[in-house]
């Protein structure tokens, strides 16, 4: 008895964790609340009465045609049982008592909202109830390590079925692609600051920003790219993260390489990384682009001979 519950146990385990891996919180039994739009399939069924029984699909303006009746009825932004109760009144002119169940068969009038850029899962979610940002984000693994901390929101489409405040909200303010966008900060989102969570609406598209990179190459332990985070990114930081810089490196002048707005010549700027270190000269906060380059110091008499006689290696890390 004890080995068949275990097993039973075992199976129903296994097919919840399938289901969760499939299915996305945000697409889980619609909830009541559903407001009809345009595209939305629209059945109706009278019951003893067939005849009446019918399928229409709610048209661009909102209207849904009736087979019965000349003038369609406004379909836009009702729930079920308030669209139930419109045709209702239109059928007491044919049946006395009618009895009739109204379904949304097919809901095509909510695009779905797609997510991506640096997540760790690119998505796209159909929204059947309020969502915000975070949540989005959240379902979608949330951002990668490449992030640069800034997500943006594009409305692609008019807001359906909301109030005129929240629709003026994003007029006027063009992302670039020929429709409203806003910017939003990772950082304030999780944090919980004002205005940073917004309500995302069918055919959002939530772009999550890549950190601009800084290049470190020559004597740092490992050279390549690096991300500036949200905050910003410090040279000390830059060549912390790159494990330091080694015994051969000119630590007294780096350059920093950086682009010159209108010229393909970079802008050379030389640092003494020793006197950032001692606080007698301020740390320099990094651009996007830049290229941090440490030489290769040039080697005393003594440091020849010194290597010369008991082979030390070349590159042993300096601690920072």
């Amino acid at each position: 008895m004890y080995l068949r519950f275990l097993t039973i146990f075992v199976f129903a385990a296994a097919f919840a964790i399938s289901a969760v891996g499939q299915e996305s919180p945000v697409d889980k039994t619609p909830q009541r609340s559903y407001l009809i739009g345009p595209g939305d399939e629209v059945t109706v069924k009278v019951l003893g009465e067939s005849e009446f029984d019918f399928v229409a699909t709610v048209d661009e303006s909102g209207k849904l045609e009736l087979p019965f009746v000349d003038t369609p009825v406004s379909a836009q932004c009702l729930t079920e049982p308030e669209l139930r109760t419109e045709v209702t009144k239109l059928l007491v002119r044919y049946l006395k008592k009618p009895n009739i169940n109204l379904r949304i068969t097919d809901r095509k009038s909510r695009p779905p909202v797609s997510v991506y850029g640096e997540v760790r899962q690119q998505q796209q979610f159909v929204l059947t109830r309020r969502a915000y940002l975070l949540e989005l984000l959240t379902v979608a693994g949330g951002e990668s390590e490449k992030s640069g901390g800034i997500v943006t929101v594009f409305r692609t489409r008019p807001p359906m079925c909301t109030n005129a405040e929240q629709a003026s909200a994003w007029k006027n303010v063009d992302g670039g692609i020929g429709a409203p966008s806003r910017d939003f900060s990772i950082a304030s989102l999780r944090q919980g600051v004002e205005g940073s969570n917004p309500e995302i609406l069918p055919g959002d598209v939530i772009l999550v920003h890549k950190a601009a990179p800084v290049y470190i190459t020559g004597e740092v332990v490992r050279p390549g790219e690096l991300n500036i985070p949200e905050e910003g990114l410090l040279l000390t930081q830059a060549v912390a993260m790159s494990n330091g810089i080694t015994r051969e490196a000119k630590s007294k002048n780096i350059t920093i390489r950086r682009r010159k707005a209108n010229s393909p010549e970079p802008e050379l700027i030389a640092v003494n990384y020793d006197q950032i270190k001692k606080g007698v000269q301020k740390d320099v906060l990094l651009k996007p682009f830049d290229i941090i380059v440490v030489d290769k110091a040039k080697k005393n008499i003594g440091d020849i001979l010194m290597q010369t006689l008991i082979g030390l290696p070349g590159r042993i890390p300096i601690p920072l």
